[in-house]
């Protein structure tokens, strides 16, 4: 590899890690009023909710792509060392709790009354 695309991966992997957390972080001081999110006029509110619903899987292939990158681009010797692998351990446990604990509770915080079965829910929640 290019000795000048380390660079590039690394500031690309940050842009994608921080662009990942952001909107979970922002949204709620976004939705301190009492409507719902969704009924909101508001272009972050919408913009973040958006991000929230449809950029999380293309920015997560983005940040799997550009790590691995990285760690082709320093070898394979950096999976052996133990803060990346706790690293790596932390965002797996902060994976499966964004998908079995805060995707089912975002219904109640947006203001969505709707069926477990609703198909409007489900594509918002994706």
């Amino acid at each position: 590899m290019p000795a000048n695309l380390f660079p590039v991966l690394l500031t690309a992997h940050i842009i994608l890690a921080v662009s990942l957390f952001l909107p979970s972080i922002l949204l709620p001081f976004a939705l301190r009023t009492r409507r719902a999110a969704v009924e909101s006029d508001s272009r972050v509110v919408r913009g973040l909710l958006w991000a929230q619903s449809h950029g999380t899987v293309a920015i997560g292939v983005g940040l799997a792509l550009t790590g691995l990158g990285l760690v082709t681009y320093l070898g394979s010797a950096m999976l052996q060392q133990p803060w990346l692998v706790l690293a790596l351990t932390i965002y797996f446990i902060n994976l499966a709790i964004a998908l079995f604990i805060q995707r089912p509770n975002l219904r109640a915080l947006i203001g969505v009354k709707a069926a477990a079965d609703d198909r409007v829910w489900k594509e918002r929640a994706k």
